[in-house]
């Protein structure tokens, strides 16, 4: 497509290796949330108010994000690329979720604690896993920290960076298909990644059960996320199996009946295929689990698993950049 568009995907790479995520004062995405939260505070919680918000917030963050590269790109298809850069990486998350995920593991390790996984480090371990997990872990046991840590890896690389990395080569693809000179051609490709980001951020804010306004993002996120998903439990299965294609298919066959577990129709794809991979039980209290004849994982697996999906992730990054310079 264009070098353009590969070279802003090499460019939001390197800066999340680098920085990994702009100060939070300064981050758009933390901008975004700051916005819904005061709008949903002022409408009624209902379904009309919740449509209002899927259609507008993502778009609007979507045209906030892709101007600058709009006007860059018209100075120079230099700049324009760059600024698409900018944009992906503050549209996507690998580095801090790697990052966030061996610390909490350390912390629920026993090891760590001096042999005993019930001491400070293990309400540490609870304390941070909301950082990756949207769940009550004030009574997890050490075990079910680390399952969660797996689960929210997986399925964080699917929304946190995949889900954006589609969007980017959708957009591009798009304005070559559309005739666009390259800097046309980055500025739907940013204005896809922010699009995409609206949507998973609007759906982790609103789309509760019980949420009547959250009806709207969590279907409209489960829509978008049903390609990134698939596609990140294949990254999995092929990082997993070291590119061997037969282990590959045997990891995605097992995972097709894992992934039914969870309610949602997208989570469970990559959180059953890095089950599978390690040969692990991961369970969420109350709500699934996923291959319960095995054990949840131990500390060794749970690190294991956060490689897994380091290694997918950079896998990812890498199949899009080549195939955006083709």
């Amino acid at each position: 497509m264009t070098l353009a568009a590969a070279g802003a995907v090499a460019l939001a790479a390197a800066l999340d290796r680098v920085r990994s995520e702009p100060p939070t004062r300064l981050h758009p995405v933390a901008w975004l949330g700051r916005v819904v939260g005061a709008l949903d505070a002022r409408l009624p919680d209902s379904r009309t108010s919740g449509v209002a918000l899927a259609v507008a917030a993502p778009i609007a963050f979507a045209v906030l994000l892709s101007a600058p590269v709009l006007a860059l790109g018209n100075v120079d298809a230099r700049l324009g690329g760059v600024a698409a850069g900018l944009v992906l990486f503050v549209c996507s998350s690998h580095r801090m979720l790697v990052d966030v995920a061996d610390t909490v593991i350390d912390l629920a390790d026993p090891d760590s604690a001096g042999g005993d996984p019930g001491d400070v480090n293990l309400a540490a371990a609870r304390r941070e896993l909301r950082a990756l997990a949207g769940r009550d872990a004030a009574d997890l046991s050490a075990a079910h920290v680390r399952s969660a840590v797996v689960e929210s890896a997986a399925e964080n690389l699917a929304d946190g960076l995949i889900a954006s990395l589609a969007a980017f080569s959708v957009g591009a693809a798009a304005g070559a298909a559309a005739g666009l000179p390259a800097a046309g051609g980055v500025v739907l490709a940013a204005g896809a990644a922010a699009w995409v980001k609206g949507v998973n951020t609007l759906d982790s804010m609103l789309g509760y059960r019980g949420r009547r306004s959250g009806w709207a993002p969590a279907r409209l996120d489960d829509v978008v996320m049903w390609v990134p998903a698939r596609i990140s439990a294949l990254l999995i299965a092929v990082v997993g199996s070291a590119g061997d294609p037969t282990a590959s298919m045997v990891t995605l066959r097992r995972t097709r009946s894992a992934a039914r577990r969870p309610v949602s129709p997208n989570s469970g794809w990559p959180m059953g295929s890095l089950a599978a991979v390690l040969g692990i039980r991961l369970e969420k209290p109350g709500a699934y689990t996923l291959f319960p004849e095995r054990s949840l994982p131990t500390t060794a697996e749970a690190n294991a698993g956060v490689r897994v999906v380091s290694r997918a992730g950079w896998l990812g990054v890498g199949v899009t950049g080549v195939s955006l310079a083709l």
